[in-house]
Parts: structure tokens; C-alpha cells; sequence
């Protein structure tokens, strides 16, 4: 028995095969063909989404923008990858009709089109709006690291700054008594001549200048840190690694886990993003109430209340602060409040008193409660705290809003619970199954379009699987239709 062979090459064909022959018809690229089809590049603010009267003809931006959303679907995000893909990717072939632009026409694209890129993402999920694919009754927040285009020694704060002045000082005397021992150091082939130690000693000073200089634009800038390859790019800890990153903040749906809103921010932590993201949310979702899962890092008295006073349920767990003997029988959730008395009760049975106010900038930010008579005589006090006159309390000025958060979240654990399962989904695709865990471009607003081609490859592949191609080819063809009617 032989084998399955293939066609001869050489073997001519009277009547050739079209290329629309090489797609199935309900291959996931036709979505990507018909989507793109319908958008009005000119509104979303393309650049040459108009086709100019003079110059060189440019590449309509509706085929750039189907070469990108496929690669972004295909793990593809490199200009120079798609370029080699226009060239031997039957599908990318059918999907831009065998145009081959090069890698740079491909980068300057994402480049030009900034700004209209984030307005496609923002179009798709008014799409998927309207094919009710959002629940709008609960969301998860969360935000993750991604990593940026820069270099973790190419990142400088001040104690850095120092470190190496110090180090270049040290260099540059060594040098300095080189030349002033020459004579003696002549003897030896090995050691280098006075040129050589010069040449050395002025590019020592180059260096210093440099990070002098660097110095002196924290100074002025009055922020901590500087990264020179990518300047808006932030120093960040993310799962016992340090990486210089950008902080991409989401609200994931929990119907489809669909990515309803994202924002990209520099602070290397969450706090102070809930109600911005949950009332952005609330605008997206037409001013409805619904529920917000978050993780302890918004946890925030202030943004608490906005989104309670805005009609937003959350639930939120609390972090809990360690004492300094990091002993967690002793640590502040321990201390129990007593309202009728306005006294903490202490694992030990003591009563901690109104001490005095904590104030912050004028404000009072909270109450202290202390008893240092009895935390004194306290056979714990080495296991409670280090501090000599004993264990200070802190009852935050919100304390009785935020316990009934706390409660809140407690009588709805199970639904609590259902975050990570919402919110992990679209990192874990994206990070993990695409391998988009780092950006390639530089600039906020540029990772700001890079992460929405990111979220719109996403949200489009949760529909396909939702909805199937079959399905949504259909409403878009109908959709298409009632716009030309």
C-alpha cells in the first residue's frame, strides 16, 4: 500500500484554485474581515483614512488594522514577524488580499494610530454590548504588571545615583594616583600607559556627568525614580520579581468574562483605582447599579464610600496589618472595639483608652487607644509589641463605614470568591496562552494602544467561543445590511 502523496509541482492546472478557496467558510478570520469591513476608520480618527490626492498611494488602514488584529489572535505582535507572515501565511494572504507591506510601514502604523486604536477596542465592546454579552451586574477589578521596553539598569532613584557616583569617585582617584606614580609603574609591561589611563579617567567623568545630570531631573521633577529608555515606565514588584513595568488596570464582567474597560497607570500599586474604574464602569454600563469584586489592595476608605454614595455594592477584604514582633496572635485584627466603652479589648483581657487624635495634614485620620500601665505589668508585652511604653491602636476615622464593608463582604463570601476565577481569565490568556506578558513599545500612550489590540484580540476570541463564527458572521452580515438599508 502506498502513501498519501501530494500534488506535483511542476503540474500545471487549467482552471487555478482562488485564493478565497485556501479559507473554510466559517474560518475566524471572515469575523476579522466583515468586523473591520464595517468601521468608519475616519470617525475613529485613522490617519489616511481619507486617501489623499497627492503622494505615493498608502495602504488603506482597514487592511493595517486586519493584519494587526490577526497577529494579536496568533500570538504575532513583532512588525517584522507580520511581515514575514503577509508573505507565507495562507490566511493572512485571503485576509489582505497578498498585499506585503515591510515591517516599518507595519510599526508606524500602531504608531500613527494611537489614540484610534483604543477607540476600536472601545467600539468592539459596544458590539458586544449590544449582542448582550455583558451582564452589567457583576465585575471584577484587578490590575497586573506587564513589563515595559526598558531595563532594569537603565532604571535610577537616587540611592542608586549615589551608589554609582561614589563608585565613579573611586575609580577616578585609583586612576589619578596611577599617574601620579607613573614612574614607578613603568617598569611593568602589564600596567597601562598614560594615554591609556586618561582615556579611561575622561570617560569615568562622561559617566558621572550622566548620572549627575540624571540627578538633577529627579530633582526638578521631584518624582523617585527615572527610566531612560522608556521614560514613563515605573520600577514594580511583581510576585517576588522586581521589573521596570506599567501597571494595567481592568473591569472583567463576570457573565462572559468579557473586558469591559481597562486603563494603564505607573504606580506600582492598586490603591486609589477602585472608584475610577468602577465609575468608569458605571457610565460604560449606562449609569446601572451593579457589584464590584475586589482584592485588599484597593482596599481604601475613600474610594469605599464614592462607590457606596454612587450606588456601586463592593466587596472588598481588608488587609491586615502585623506588629512588630510578627507574632499574628497579637496582630491589630486581634483587639477587639467595644462602642458602649470606646475601648479596645487585647488578646490578654486588658482594655486599651482613648489616647488622642492622629491627624494628617490638619486632618483627624483616626484615633489612637493605648494603656501603658497595664501593657507594662503584660506578661505578652514581648510577644505584642517592641515599643517601650506599649501597644498603641489605631481605630481609623471611618471605622464604622468600613465595618460594615467588612460585614458586607463576609455574608458574601461565595461571590467574593469568584473573582480571581472573573479577573485572572483574561491575564492569564493574554500573559500566559499568548506569551503578551511585556510590551514592545515606549511611552503610555503607546502601551495604552499596544494593551487594547491585546483586549480587543481577546474579547473577540471570547465571542467566537460564545457566540461561534457561524453566528456571529451572521449578525454582522445583518448588521451590515440594516446600515446600507
Amino acid at each position: 500500500m502506498g502513501y498519501i502523496t501530494g500534488e506535483d509541482r511542476n503540474q500545471i492546472i487549467l482552471f487555478p484554485e482562488s485564493i478565497d478557496e485556501y479559507v473554510s467558510d466559517n474560518n475566524s478570520i471572515r469575523i476579522i474581515d466583515e468586523y473591520i469591513k464595517q468601521l468608519d476608520l475616519e470617525i475613529l480618527g485613522f490617519n489616511r483614512a481619507v486617501n489623499p490626492s497627492l503622494g505615493r498611494p498608502p495602504y488603506h488602514p482597514k487592511d493595517m488594522l486586519k493584519l494587526y488584529l490577526y497577529g494579536y489572535l496568533n500570538r504575532i505582535r513583532s512588525s517584522r514577524r507580520l511581515e514575514q507572515e503577509a508573505i507565507r501565511n495562507l490566511e493572512i494572504i485571503w485576509l489582505i488580499r497578498k498585499l506585503k507591506p515591510d515591517f516599518k510601514t507595519i510599526a508606524d502604523f500602531r504608531k500613527d494610530n494611537k489614540k484610534a486604536l483604543k477607540k476600536v477596542f472601545r467600539d468592539f465592546t459596544k458590539l458586544c454590548d449590544e449582542w448582550e454579552l455583558f451582564g452589567k451586574e457583576l465585575v471584577a477589578i484587578d490590575g497586573s504588571k506587564f513589563r515595559a521596553c526598558n531595563s532594569k539598569k537603565n532604571n535610577y532613584n537616587s540611592k542608586k545615583l549615589e551608589r554609582h557616583l561614589k563608585y565613579l569617585d573611586e575609580r577616578i582617584e585609583s586612576y589619578m594616583q596611577e599617574l601620579d606614580h607613573h614612574d614607578i609603574t613603568e617598569a611593568s609591561l602589564e600596567k597601562p600607559d598614560v594615554n591609556t589611563i586618561t582615556e579611561r579617567i575622561q570617560q569615568l567623568k562622561d559617566r558621572k556627568e550622566k548620572y549627575e545630570s540624571y540627578q538633577r531631573k529627579l530633582k526638578q521633577s521631584g518624582e523617585n525614580e527615572i527610566s531612560t529608555t522608556d521614560p514613563d515606565s515605573r520600577l514594580m514588584a511583581n510576585h517576588n520579581n522586581v521589573e521596570v513595568s506599567y501597571n494595567v488596570q481592568t473591569t472583567v464582567d463576570a457573565k462572559h468574562k468579557l473586558i469591559a474597560d481597562f486603563k494603564v497607570i505607573q504606580k506600582p500599586n492598586d490603591l486609589g483605582e477602585l472608584d475610577n474604574m468602577a465609575l468608569r464602569a458605571k457610565k460604560l454600563f449606562g449609569n446601572k447599579t451593579f457589584e464590584v469584586l475586589a482584592d485588599k489592595g484597593y482596599y481604601q476608605a475613600k474610594d469605599l464610600k464614592k462607590c457606596t454614595e454612587n450606588g456601586i455594592t463592593v466587596y472588598i477584604t481588608k488587609q491586615t496589618y502585623a506588629n512588630g514582633t510578627k507574632d499574628p496572635a497579637f496582630y491589630s485584627d486581634q483587639f477587639k472595639y467595644d462602642p458602649t466603652k470606646n475601648v479596645y479589648l487585647c488578646p490578654a483581657g486588658k482594655e486599651l483608652h482613648y489616647y488622642r487624635d492622629r491627624k494628617k495634614d490638619g486632618k483627624i485620620i483616626g484615633y489612637e487607644y493605648r494603656n501603658d500601665a497595664a501593657c507594662k505589668k503584660c506578661e505578652f508585652k514581648e510577644r505584642c509589641t517592641k515599643a517601650k511604653k506599649g501597644r498603641t491602636i489605631c481605630r481609623h476615622a471611618d471605622q464604622d463605614f468600613l465595618d460594615r464593608i467588612d460585614s458586607q463582604t463576609k455574608r458574601n463570601i461565595k461571590k467574593y470568591k469568584l473573582r480571581q476565577m472573573i479577573v485572572e481569565h483574561p491575564f492569564g490568556t493574554i500573559k500566559r496562552g499568548w506569551g503578551a506578558y511585556f510590551f514592545l513599545t515606549k511611552r503610555k500612550v503607546s502601551v495604552s494602544a499596544e494593551i487594547s489590540l491585546s483586549f480587543l484580540a481577546y474579547n473577540l476570541k471570547r465571542a467566537i467561543n460564545i457566540l461561534g463564527t457561524e453566528e456571529i458572521l451572521r449578525r454582522l452580515r445583518q448588521r451590515r445590511k440594516v446600515v446600507l438599508a
